[in-house]
């Protein structure tokens, strides 16, 4: 039965908030990885922006297979 909870629970947090983020992560991620180039630094940043890019995937996968909350 936890397993249905921790699903429910992704998918909520898959449509109301990893959507939002990822949005918001992509228009910078798009800036800034163009920006990598000429300034390397930037790259830790980039990554970071690709994880908030990439959250709705690990919302989805983590509803899939019912795991829990870190």
């Amino acid at each position: 039965m936890a397993n249905v909870v921790f699903s429910i629970i992704w998918l909520l947090i898959l449509i109301f908030i990893s959507f939002f983020v990822a949005g918001f992560c992509a228009g910078f991620y798009i800036l800034i990885f163009a920006l990598t180039v000429c300034l390397p630094p930037l790259s830790g940043l980039s990554d970071i922006l690709l994880q908030g890019v990439q959250f709705p995937h690990y919302c989805a996968d983590k509803m899939m297979t019912g795991g829990s909350i870190p």
